[in-house]
């Protein structure tokens, strides 16, 4: 069994999940806080987050408190000053939205505290700070990663993109964009949507009428689901491939199994694909704690904060001795060893994966390892 498993007694972990505060440990532990989006339109990607981090941290010697940022910036930066009055904090799980993560910058600078996310949005790792630590591959990682699926793999000729307006939703687009270019291949249409946005049949009429041969999706849960069910109902006859959202098992339950068949998404892994006997413990362990099934956010954030553990085994008391530990060690989590780039993009790897058979259960049709070089 993988050495981090061992080391938190996951075999015995029992974990209840809850929307209200959590706090478990001697009141004068060192302290991660817990401050993740269980309410609002990311609710389900947030929620995987949390039970990733409540995972790690069960059975430590660390004390956490679980607050709901929702989806608000004012909101995370409100749950992270309050978090800040406790003592010893060493390190924070930060919300995995982008808009969150770029409001709360400045605050982990000011406090010298670091972040641990799963937050895909580029610029987060862009501005200079060193005290964000992303265990999610980023957009230069994933988008690429989409872009090569649909050209050398599909064959795209005329691709096209639909993207959320929110800042995870601009990321991605450049990225796509970006790479899709690179590879000789620009998107013929692009259109950004709204979060609220429930009638998809005006955007996918568009991308008929482009004469787009395949559709990239970079879109939150709720409206990836939307726009492969309207495009199934439409008879739009093109290759999708989604985003990450679309690889989490309560996306797929959004959708028919006729609804899903042939469907592909992005993502950093994910862990009921996955066969090896780590991987298989992991998910025993997480449905037993939260009736649910394991995906990619609730891995990540497992593994980030493992590694924030594993700082402190190491000798780090502080937050300062955990920041210089992650940036100067790799570790080998259950879903890839990470490292830092010298920005805090600690992931660098990606895989494909389809809805081949009657299950929901996807498959991993093509890896990309090490996309960065960095390791």
């Amino acid at each position: 069994m993988l050495p981090g498993l061992r080391r938190i007694g996951l075999a015995t972990a029992i974990i209840t999940a809850g929307l209200s505060l959590v706090t478990t440990a001697a009141a004068d532990s060192l302290r991660i806080p817990v401050l993740v989006p269980i309410t609002g339109f990311l609710s389900l990607e947030g929620t995987s987050q949390k039970n990733g981090a409540e995972l790690a941290l069960d059975g430590s010697d660390v004390a956490f408190d679980v607050a709901d940022t929702a989806t608000s910036p004012e909101v995370a930066v409100n749950a992270f000053e309050r978090a800040m009055n406790a003592k010893d904090v060493v390190s924070v799980v930060a919300p995995m939205l982008g808009t969150q993560m770029l409001a709360l910058i400045p605050l982990a600078d000011e406090f010298d505290v670091p972040m641990i996310t799963v937050s895909g949005t580029a610029r987060i790792t862009e501005l200079g700070s060193p005290n964000v630590f992303r265990f999610f591959p980023g957009d230069v990682v994933v988008k690429a990663a989409h872009a090569r699926y649909a050209v050398e793999e599909l064959g795209a000729k005329k691709p096209a993109i639909i993207s959320q307006t929110t800042a995870y939703g601009q990321s991605g687009r450049a990225e796509l964009d970006r790479n899709l270019r690179a590879l000789g291949q620009p998107p013929v249409f692009t259109e950004g949507l709204e979060v609220s946005v429930k009638d998809m049949l005006p955007v996918l009429s568009k991308v008929r009428d482009s004469g787009a041969d395949v559709l990239l999706l970079h879109l939150h849960s709720g409206p990836t689901a939307l726009v492969i069910r309207q495009a199934r109902a439409m008879g739009l006859d093109i290759p999708i491939v989604a985003g990450s959202a679309m690889h989490q098992p309560e996306t797929a339950a959004l959708l028919e199994s006729a609804e899903l068949l042939g469907g592909c998404a992005e993502s950093g892994w994910s862990p009921i694909s996955e066969t090896g006997p780590e991987f298989r413990a992991f998910a025993d362990a997480y449905r037993k704690s939260f009736n649910r099934e394991p995906d990619a956010f609730a891995l990540g954030q497992y593994d980030g904060v493992n590694m924030v553990l594993a700082a402190i085994r190491g000798g780090a008391r502080d937050a300062a001795g955990v920041r210089s530990w992650l940036e100067s060690n790799r570790y080998d989590g259950l879903a890839m060893t990470y490292a830092s780039d010298g920005k805090g993009n600690m992931a660098h790897s990606a895989v494909i994966l389809c809805y081949i058979g009657a299950d929901r259960v996807p498959q991993i049709v093509k890896r990309y390892r090490n996309v960065t070089g960095v390791l």
